[in-house]
C-alpha cells in the first residue's frame, strides 16, 4: 500500500513542554551514538499530542536525534501505526479484517462505519469527529470481530452494537471495552471447560479492561501529563521540562503579499569570541552535563567535541561566548532559552 504524507500540512509543530521532556527523557535510554533508536516512541507521541503524524513533526523528532529527514520518513511510512492523514478528533476506529474476524462478520463491522462515519477509510465524518479504516490481525482472534478504538480493543462485535458504541461515543461516553456478549475474556462461548475453580470475580472485568474502566477515558489521547515522567534507568526523575521549540515551518510556496512590507533594518550579526576550552576532561573526570536542562547525550557529545567537559567552564560564559557556541549547535538559541549558564552555576557549586 502506498502511504504519502497528506497534502495539507500544518506550517509548524512543537512538544508541549511536558512531552518534550519525556522525549528528552526517552533518549537516555540508548547508548551513546544510538539515540536514533527512540525514533518510535517519540514519533508515537508526537501523534498522540496531535492525534496524526505530519511531515513538522517527523522533521522535528529527526532533528532531535540528529537523523536525516528521509530516514524519520521511512519509518514514518512504514509502519501502519503511524497515522499519515487527519483521524477522527473524538474516535479512529480500527477494524480488523483478517481471517477468523472476516469469516465472523468483520464486513458488517466495515458496513457499519461506511454508514456512520464516511465512505472510504481514512475519511474523516462530517462533523470530523470519527474516521475508520480496515487493519491487519490485532491479534485477538479468540473473540472476533473485534475492533481497536483508542487504546482498547471492543471484541465479540456485532453490527448493532459497534452502531451503538459510535453513538455513545458521539455523546461523550467511553463504553466499557473487552468483550461486548458477556465473556469474561477470552473463555469459550459455551463456559469454561477446565479451570472452573477459578475465580473470575476479583475484579469486575478482566486485567486490561478493568484498568481501562478505572482510568475512565482511555479514548482520549495522552498528552505527557498522566503521571511523573521518571527515568528510574537513570536512578532518578527527568530534568525539569524545558521549554518546547518550534520546527521550522513546512516548505509550501510563499503567498505574495498584498502590500510591499517596509524593508527590515539590517541586523549585524552578534559578536562571537570562542570560550576558553579544555582538550580533556580533568583527572577527577568529566561532569554529567546532561544534568542540564535541555542538554542531552547528543547535546554532551558536541559540548565534549567543542572541548566543554564541566560545569564550572559554561559557567562562565559571556553573551559572546555563548554566541560562539550557539552556532555550532544544532539547535540554536537553547543555551539561552534554558538558561544553561545559570543552571551549570548552580551545578558546579554542589
Amino acid at each position: 500500500m502506498l502511504r504519502r504524507l497528506y497534502h495539507d500540512q500544518p506550517s509548524s509543530f512543537a512538544f508541549t513542554s511536558a512531552n518534550q521532556t519525556w522525549a528528552e527523557a526517552q533518549i537516555t535510554k540508548y547508548p551513546k551514538g544510538r539515540e536514533a533508536s527512540a525514533i518510535i516512541p517519540l514519533l508515537w507521541r508526537a501523534q498522540e499530542q496531535e492525534g496524526w503524524l505530519t511531515r513538522p513533526a517527523i522533521e522535528y523528532v529527526a532533528s532531535m536525534l540528529g537523523l536525516a529527514y528521509i530516514r524519520a520518513l521511512e519509518v514514518a511510512s512504514f509502519y501502519f501505526m503511524f497515522q499519515l492523514q487527519p483521524v477522527g478528533s473524538v474516535a479512529h476506529i480500527q477494524v480488523c479484517g483478517t481471517l477468523s474476524c472476516m469469516i465472523c462478520g468483520a464486513e458488517d463491522l466495515a458496513r457499519v462505519c461506511k454508514d456512520k462515519i464516511a465512505a472510504n477509510p481514512h475519511e474523516l465524518s462530517a462533523d470530523g469527529r470519527f474516521s475508520w479504516e480496515e487493519v491487519e490481525c490485532l491479534g485477538s482472534c479468540a473473540n472476533a470481530p473485534m475492533a481497536q478504538i483508542g487504546k482498547d480493543y471492543y471484541e465479540d462485535l456485532t453490527a448493532e452494537r459497534l452502531t451503538e458504541i459510535i453513538d455513545a461515543l458521539a455523546a461523550g461516553e467511553v463504553p466499557t471495552p473487552g468483550p461486548q456478549n458477556g465473556r469474561y475474556a477470552s473463555e469459550p462461548l459455551k463456559g469454561l471447560t477446565s479451570l472452573k475453580d477459578y475465580d473470575s470475580g476479583k475484579t469486575q472485568y478482566n486485567a486490561s479492561v478493568q484498568l481501562a474502566s478505572d482510568i475512565g477515558d482511555t479514548v482520549k489521547r495522552i498528552d505527557g501529563t498522566e503521571v511523573p515522567i521518571l527515568t528510574p534507568w537513570l536512578g532518578g526523575s527527568a530534568p525539569k521540562a524545558s521549554k518546547p521549540r518550534k520546527s521550522s515551518p513546512a516548505k509550501t510556496p510563499a503567498k505574495p503579499a498584498k502590500a510591499p512590507a517596509k524593508p527590515a533594518k539590517a541586523t549585524a550579526p552578534a559578536a562571537e569570541k570562542k570560550p576558553r576550552t579544555m582538550t580533556a576532561a580533568r583527572k577527577s573526570g568529566a561532569d554529567d552535563l546532561k544534568l542540564i536542562s535541555g542538554v542531552g547525550p547528543k547535546l554532551e557529545g558536541v559540548l565534549n567535541e567543542l572541548g566543554f567537559w564541566h560545569f564550572d567552564q559554561i559557567a562562565k560564559w559571556t553573551d559572546t561566548e555563548i554566541a560562539w557556541v550557539d552556532t555550532r549547535l544544532k539547535f540554536k538559541g537553547r543555551i539561552t532559552r534554558d538558561n544553561w549558564v545559570a543552571q551549570a552555576t548552580t551545578l558546579a557549586k554542589k
